[in-house]
């Protein structure tokens, strides 16, 4: 086939010189015989006829050998679409999870040539939801003390509206590749957060175990020692992992860690300040320490992620960043603070902070880290609201200065010790009242996980022949009654419990809060709303 071209490439070359020797034939006639010119016109005319005739034949030679490549293209595509059920889906996903050239990261990680599947997450729960505005990842190791990341998905979910969380995705990335572990965690996340996992915002992946390159004898730079230049080597890879699996999925990246706290309008303020910025940008942070709150757009990742792999066992991932932009703007021939002026252009700081660091215990061990981002600022833990004219009463055994009277009030947030069967929190109004609806509010954002559990939401009919209906003959509303002559319209639903209620029950005299169960946790209620016609 190369022949052919080759005589081909010959044939055309010729055919277009033969123009500027009849120009240049042309020119000649002035002063000199026409009639000789006139020969070598004729002759060149022929031998051009003769190049067309053969222009014709080698196109119809080309046309045959290109036809022979897409035959054998074709038949090696052919192969490839025969392969088995998982293999069809590790093509067809290949794309969609690397972005990065593959040939790139293969260099960077020659070890990945023989274990083809080490490139592709174990998916442990997910719905492979896409489409959204964020996507948050969130890489998590096995700690030798105590462990932050039920905390840390509590406070990122915690005042999620429900339009919000259909337009983002958190990604869970166990970065361990013993499997019981890795089931463990994934089985605690599943256990506090079963509605998220179905609903596709929560997922959890974990790493094959042929993804890691040999680190037992990594080299060791500026002055760390062997276990922390492994533990950074590895946490690179970590995030360059997740950043590839989290690209595809939305429009911006949110890179966080395990053991943060998060400010209660975190999402929106994000898209808000993202949406505002009218230069170019690489990232824009959202928190002063190390690789916590960094947004970065998604198109720009895999560029990302090919500079860490590149300089993966070299520095920490923090550094590397500021090296890219670095790269990116900075001129060697001007100073330093030219250079920062122009990074500065890249990487954005948004204040307040929206997200703090809360652990005390770092994945590497032995080392004490008690980090605060100083601009982060104190977190609203509760929330007020206008509440009818009332008195408040509870079984609970309340925690310090924390009363049901102040969050009834708007003034703080009620706490009590871990609730049993039997324990109830009422709220008896001066007047009957006609009440509208109500929300309450269980746990906050320093503490999540205080929620209140199997606990229903009950009213007290301010009729007193109502009432002792209720109690001799049961409810005639859709509403069951209790023995006390209470209305049982509603439950608290993953620490929230909000409703209407039905005008045709009249004015109430009391609204109670009964737990059915014994409960594990403290409680909090941080919002209490009683809304009636009148407030």
């Amino acid at each position: 086939m190369r022949s052919r071209l080759g005589r081909l490439l010959t044939v055309l070359c010729l055919g277009a010189a033969f123009p500027l020797l009849w120009f240049a034939a042309w020119q000649g006639t002035r002063g000199n015989d026409f009639d000789m010119y006139q020969s070598q016109f004729l002759e060149l005319r022929q031998r051009l006829l003769y190049a067309e005739k053969e222009n014709k034949k080698r196109s119809h030679e080309l046309s045959s050998a290109l036809d022979e490549i897409k035959r054998a293209v074709a038949k090696r595509v052919n192969l490839t679409i025969n392969r088995t059920d998982d293999m069809k889906w590790k093509v067809s996903n290949l794309t969609r999870k690397l972005p990065v050239h593959l040939t790139n990261m293969y260099y960077y990680l020659p070890h990945l040539r023989e274990y083809e599947d080490a490139i592709f997450p174990n998916v442990i729960f997910g719905q492979q939801r896409t489409g959204v505005s964020l996507v948050m990842g969130i890489p998590t190791v096995k700690r030798e003390k105590q462990h932050y990341l039920i905390d840390t998905l509590h406070s990122l979910l915690f005042e999620l509206s429900e339009e919000q969380k259909k337009d983002c995705v958190i990604i869970v990335f166990i970065a361990e590749v013993n499997a019981e572990y890795v089931n463990s965690v994934a089985e605690s996340i599943k256990t506090s957060f079963p509605r998220e996992i179905q609903s596709g915002i929560l997922e959890v992946i974990s790493p094959p175990a042929s993804y890691y390159p040999d680190l037992s004898n990594v080299k060791k730079t500026f002055g760390d020692s062997e276990d922390r230049v492994r533990w950074r080597t590895k946490q690179n890879l970590d995030y360059s992992f997740l950043m590839l699996y989290a690209q595809p999925k939305g429009r911006f990246y949110l890179q966080l860690e395990d053991d943060i706290l998060a400010k209660s309008d975190y999402f929106q303020s994000i898209k808000n300040f993202a949406a505002k910025q009218s230069q170019e940008w690489m990232i824009l942070e959202f928190s002063q320490l190390g690789f916590i709150g960094k947004l970065f757009k998604s198109e720009d990742l895999p560029l990302i992620v090919d500079f860490f792999l590149m300089f993966y066992k070299d520095k920490p991932i923090d550094w590397l960043i500021d090296h890219l932009l670095w790269v990116k703007v900075c001129n060697p021939e001007k100073d330093a603070i030219h250079c920062e002026k122009e990074k500065a252009e890249l990487r954005i700081r948004a204040k307040p902070s929206l997200f703090q660091h809360m652990g005390i215990y770092s994945s590497l061990a032995g080392k004490i880290q008690n980090l605060k981002d100083k601009d982060f600022g104190k977190n609203v833990l509760h929330k007020a609201h206008n509440n009818p004219p009332g008195k408040v009463d509870t079984s609970l055994q309340t925690y310090q200065q924390y009363t049901l009277e102040k969050i009834y009030k708007g003034e703080d947030c009620f706490w009590a010790s871990a609730p049993v069967a039997g324990d109830y929190i009422r709220f008896t109004f001066l007047n009957p009242l006609k009440i509208e609806k109500y929300f309450f509010r269980s746990g906050n954002m320093e503490h999540p996980g205080d929620k209140l559990f199997n606990t229903t939401v009950e009213v007290l009919p301010a009729d007193e022949m109502l009432r002792k209906e209720l109690v001799d003959n049961g409810s005639k509303f859709n509403y069951p009654a209790t023995k006390d002559g209470y209305l049982k319209i509603g439950a608290f639903e993953n620490g929230i419990a909000e409703g209407n209620v039905s005008q045709s029950i009249g004015k109430i005299q009391a609204l109670r809060l009964s737990v059915n169960s014994d409960s594990p946790v403290w409680a909090i209620l941080s919002e209490v709303l009683i809304k009636t016609s009148e407030n």
